[in-house]
């Protein structure tokens, strides 16, 4: 199919790869439908790695600016998602940098504010995001920039600047909290009941 005919197709029904190429040869419009497709995803990653709710939709649309002007880097060999993440998670990072007097995974074990068990009940559901601020918040970046962002451990303490068995520490740590969190107390006693008689 020719460029000219994808260009008629409704963007929506095209590929992220193939609104990339579009992209890349111009298409402002097929990029806006990538931007749409993906802010949200974005943003959240942004919140989850702890930037406060403005920043997040600050460093989202500036992600989505250099990855404008580097759309032509984007061969489709991963998905769009990750590449505009890991995009993203750099962006937040250098922020983190600029401010010297913070540095985003010092050894600070004091997590973020945690929601009350009771509060999460009260939704109805187990919430990664109430889960994820229980985490000190060097586990939240990493946890963030290895799940949500899809960095391996070793790109993690790269783009962090710290040795590879702390980034694996902090992800295993926080790994752990997570999943002794979001599971439900029920299914844990379960767990606990078969190890015992099992």
């Amino acid at each position: 199919m020719s460029a000219q005919a994808k260009t008629k197709a409704p963007l929506a029904s095209l590929h992220d790869v193939e609104l990339a190429a579009l992209a890349a040869a111009g298409g402002r419009d097929a990029f806006g439908e990538l931007a749409k497709r993906h802010g949200s995803a974005v943003r959240a990653l942004l919140r989850r790695m702890g930037a406060e709710p403005a920043l997040a939709d600050d460093l989202a649309q500036d992600a989505f600016l250099t990855a404008y002007e580097r759309i032509a880097e984007f061969r489709g060999e991963g998905a769009f998602a990750g590449w505009i993440k890991r995009i993203a998670a750099r962006l937040y990072l250098k922020r983190w940098k600029r401010r010297a007097s913070l540095d985003p995974i010092a050894d600070s074990e004091e997590p973020g504010e945690a929601t009350s068990e009771d509060e999460i009940l009260a939704v109805g559901r187990l919430d990664l995001d109430s889960a994820l601020a229980t985490l000190s918040p060097a586990e939240r970046l990493c946890v963030s920039l290895c799940y949500g962002a899809g960095l391996s451990h070793a790109e993690t303490a790269e783009t962090l600047k710290v040795p590879l068995g702390t980034v694996k520490s902090h992800v295993k740590r926080g790994m752990d909290k997570l999943k002794q969190r979001l599971v439900p107390a029920d299914a844990s006693a379960d767990q606990a009941g078969r190890r015992t008689h099992g």
